[in-house]
């Protein structure tokens, strides 16, 4: 007669055994306040108990060690620990980095902005190849959400005190999430120092100067909320070191508009019609996937009165955006610089529309 052992049981003996015979390797588990944190591994891999991916020991040491605003960039991957800019200095941002071999002085410097996930490590991996292809130094910041909700990270730091629980519902096996603008109530931060763009300069500046880097400009690229930070950044942020914006896959938009109220327009936003010439000579692209419409699952969609006025779709609210802007700059009579481009066979996809960033960017490079 077989005699089967509860679950449980087997469970703690592999992972006795686990314990006993991988005690000496080199590879352990990323911390999750589990049993498993205690465990280590001759060869990489997921971990058996809690299917994390296994990491080196050194690395795990490494992170442990970070000081903050010590930045210690060295060839290949890793990162560094900043603290959070004005109002904030009791947070802190963790920047992925991505140096390549052939790094120099003169190598440019690009900033990838993650979208809702805020995984900056996965976004600069995503960027390896193309770090390596094109010799540029790759920064991405991971901000955590739960020092940064969505109002200092996708609306920038503009608006707080949000009131989500009463003015946003999420309809149940749909990537929608649906806002009631007249329960959903916020304040606006009329103080710009304490926006979220500055930290962005902050970011290159440390680099750069730690590396002794001729460049005095930067390149940005964001995805989906990214994609949001970074449009609002054209719009908002008039004095940065910002070169080329690349702002991809935005869910909604803050028009250029004092026709809709924040954070769909500028109506009673610290914002000055004066600005506009400024704005629109800037070099934002938005990068829009011709896949990302109604048929998208990837990424939550904001669905309300004044969102669904500039489309049903990012596709849509990506094109009405560039198109209204473009409209009023021709109507004002100023320069437009701004451009669209449409990813064919691309809906709502980081690694591919940073494919289509890196070709745009450094095509010539």
């Amino acid at each position: 007669m077989k005699i089967k052992f509860p679950f449980r049981i087997l469970l703690f003996t592999t992972l006795l055994l686990a314990s006993c015979k991988n005690q000496e390797g080199d590879y352990v588990c990323k911390p999750c306040d589990l049993s498993c944190d205690a465990l280590s591994f001759a060869d990489p891999g997921a971990c058996p108990h809690c299917g994390m991916d296994l990491i080196k020991k050194s690395v795990l040491e490494a992170k442990k060690n970070l000081v903050v605003n010590e930045v210690n960039i060295r060839e290949g991957s890793g990162e560094f620990l900043i603290e959070g800019g004005i109002g904030k200095k009791d947070r802190t941002i963790r920047v992925f980095y991505h140096k390549p071999k052939n790094y120099t002085s003169d190598s440019k410097i690009l900033i990838v902005v993650p979208g809702a996930g805020r995984n900056g490590d996965s976004y600069r991996d995503a960027w390896i190849e193309k770090s390596e292809k094109h010799n540029i130094l790759i920064l991405s910041p991971m901000y955590p959400e739960k020092e940064y909700d969505f109002g200092d990270y996708h609306l920038c730091g503009i608006m707080y005190d949000l009131d989500l629980k009463n003015g946003v519902t999420y309809i149940k096996d749909t990537n929608i999430a649906k806002m009631d603008e007249e329960k959903f109530t916020f304040k606006v931060n009329s103080k710009p120092e304490e926006w979220i763009f500055d930290d962005f300069d902050r970011f290159f500046d440390l680099a750069s100067q730690h590396l002794g880097s001729t460049q005095t400009t930067y390149d940005i690229f964001g995805h989906s909320a990214g994609g949001q930070i970074l449009h609002r950044m054209a719009i908002f942020d008039i004095d940065s070191k910002v070169n080329r914006i690349i702002a991809a896959n935005s869910g909604f938009y803050t028009l250029p508009s004092f026709d809709f109220k924040l954070p769909f327009g500028v109506k009673d936003a610290p914002f000055s019609e004066e600005n506009l010439p400024t704005i629109f000579k800037k070099k934002l692209v938005l990068l829009i996937g011709e896949l990302d419409n109604e048929n998208e699952k990837g990424g939550t969609l904001l669905h309300s009165v004044s969102a669904n006025k500039q489309g049903m779709h990012r596709l849509e609210r990506g094109t009405f955006f560039f198109n209204s802007s473009k409209e009023k700059a021709k109507e004002m009579n100023v320069d437009f610089n701004w451009k669209k481009i449409i990813v064919p066979g691309t809906g709502h996809n980081h690694k591919k529309m940073g494919d289509a960033a890196a070709a745009y960017l450094y095509k010539d490079e």
